[in-house]
């Protein structure tokens, strides 16, 4: 299993996956879950990917095939980034069709995300079905994999108006809540945050299972967790204000 989150604020877009796939308890392996695209200066996309190994490897190749080959339609070439959901969900249907029919265990999910100059930033999620949906002003941020765990977090912090650092550690805490609930998700975790308008991918971050960051952010977050549930009002207190509020 997997868990990638994408958040949209004005500064820039954030992106964070971990690398974990799950065959079974005895076949657990590593894969980069996020991979980069473009030219500095002209554009920068980047990929999130959830699902089926087969099928995810299987888009991510194509992607790259049609970019050394000077295919029409490639990431170098496509003009706006709802074109690129588009070509990423059509690539998606081809390999789930590749050789098994299509079947549901199959299926994988995806984040377009970043910018092309003189447009817009934006993200986008694709779903199996080859379909997508953006960002909005009410919808900050877009979770594909393991997202139950951390939605909460995400709708509590993630505003338009937030710094890229703010929105860096939401998304690792999430993570990190996403991992501690499910032992399918796991490190390494990467990280990238891009500023709007840079057309550059300059900040880029992958935190091995034995990084000191990942246990001392983890270790803080378990710590202000504990604080804020001691310091919730006692339910004594509910019957006078209760009261208070009827009369």
């Amino acid at each position: 299993m997997t868990y990638c989150v994408a958040i949209r604020i004005d500064a820039g877009l954030c992106f964070v996956s971990d690398s974990r796939t799950n065959a079974g308890v005895d076949n657990v392996s590593t894969y980069s879950k996020m991979f980069t695209f473009g030219n500095d200066g002209e554009r920068q996309i980047i990929v999130l990917a959830a699902g089926n190994l087969a099928t995810t490897q299987g888009v991510v190749g194509q992607l790259k095939k049609d970019i050394k080959q000077g295919a029409q339609t490639n990431f170098l070439t496509i003009p706006t980034l709802e074109d690129a959901a588009d070509y990423v969900g059509g690539i998606s249907l081809e390999q789930q069709e590749k050789h098994t029919g299509g079947g549901a265990k199959y299926e994988a999910s995806f984040i377009i995300g970043g910018q092309l100059s003189g447009q817009k930033q934006g993200a986008y999620l694709v779903y199996p079905q080859g379909n997508h949906i953006t960002t909005s002003k009410d919808t900050s941020f877009l979770q594909i994999g393991e997202s139950k765990y951390a939605k909460p977090i995400l709708d509590r912090i993630i505003g338009s108006d937030i710094t890229l650092e703010t929105a860096a550690l939401c998304g690792l805490v999430s993570m990190d809540s996403t991992m501690r609930s499910n032992l399918t998700v796991g490190p390494p975790i990467e990280v990238l945050m891009y500023t709007e308008g840079s057309l550059k991918v300059e900040r880029r971050y992958r935190f091995e299972e034995s990084s000191e960051y990942l246990r001392q952010l983890n270790s803080s977050w378990d710590e202000r967790l504990r604080e804020a549930f001691n310091n919730l009002p006692p339910i004594a207190w509910s019957k006078a204000w209760d009261q208070s509020a009827e009369n």
